[in-house]
C-alpha cells in the first residue's frame, strides 16, 4: 500500500493550517488512506515538495509547484466541505 505525503500550509503554517491539518488527517484515517500529514508555511513547501503528493493550502499558491494543490478554504468557511474532501480523495486514490 502506497504512503502518500500531503503537505498543508497557510501563510504563517500555524493558524489555518492547523484546522486544515486536522480535517485533512480525519479525512484519511476515515477513508483507511495510508498517509502523512505535514503542517508547513507557505514559503517552505516549494522545499518540501520533492517526494510529497499533494499540497493543501489555505492561501494563495507564490508559484507553480511540481505535485498538485488544492486550495482548502472550504475548511475554514464551512462552504464546500463535501467538494474539498472529494477532490482530496481522487488524488490519494
Amino acid at each position: 500500500m502506497k504512503k502518500y505525503t500531503v503537505l498543508v500550509a497557510c501563510g504563517a503554517g500555524i493558524a489555518t493550517s492547523t484546522v486544515v491539518c486536522q480535517k485533512v488527517e480525519n479525512l484519511i484515517k476515515d477513508n483507511n488512506i495510508n498517509a502523512e500529514v505535514i503542517q508547513c508555511k507557505i514559503a517552505e513547501v516549494k522545499s518540501k515538495q520533492e517526494g510529497a503528493d499533494l499540497i493543501v493550502s489555505t492561501t494563495i499558491l507564490p508559484t507553480t509547484y511540481d505535485i498538485p494543490a488544492i486550495i482548502a478554504t472550504a475548511y475554514i468557511t464551512g462552504i464546500g466541505m463535501s467538494a474539498l474532501d472529494q477532490k482530496i480523495l481522487d488524488h490519494l486514490k
